[in-house]
């Protein structure tokens, strides 16, 4: 079966694996999944990835999901903004920041994958990915 998003396929993957408290989730893996994937780990909502390649394809992402210290969730919600059917780009001025900054927004630039503090810093807009609170 053909996936015609793997953002909302893996952002569904970990919304669920969380939600059942799994500790890890299998992802397919492309560059833009490998650009979110270290963003979330930048970020602190995951404790790591690792890369998984097959031969003659694209290989698989493992990813091991962060809790709190009493098993509380890291990743409350993990929205995709930019579908598409219906795609969003914003300005460096006009990235959402989420929970007035205690979440954050997943941006595609033409610096490649990043926070929207780091893209405010590097002052690039692009492709509003997701939310994370």
């Amino acid at each position: 079966m053909a996936i015609n998003d793997p953002i909302a396929d893996m952002l569904t993957r970990i919304r669920n694996a969380t939600r059942n408290k799994a500790k890890h989730v299998v992802c397919l893996n492309n560059k833009v999944c490998r650009g979110l994937a270290q963003t979330l780990l930048d970020e602190g909502y995951i404790k790591g990835f690792e890369v998984e390649e097959v031969q003659g394809k694209s290989g698989f992402i493992n990813i091991d999901l962060k809790y709190g210290p009493r098993g509380e969730h890291i990743i409350n919600e993990i929205k995709r903004e930019s579908k598409p059917g219906r795609r969003v780009y914003t300005g460096v001025a006009d990235i959402p920041r989420p929970l007035q900054g205690l979440g954050i927004s997943i941006v595609s630039t033409s610096k490649g994958v990043m926070s929207d503090r780091r893209a405010r810093e590097e002052k690039v807009g692009g492709e509003l990915l997701c939310t994370v609170v």
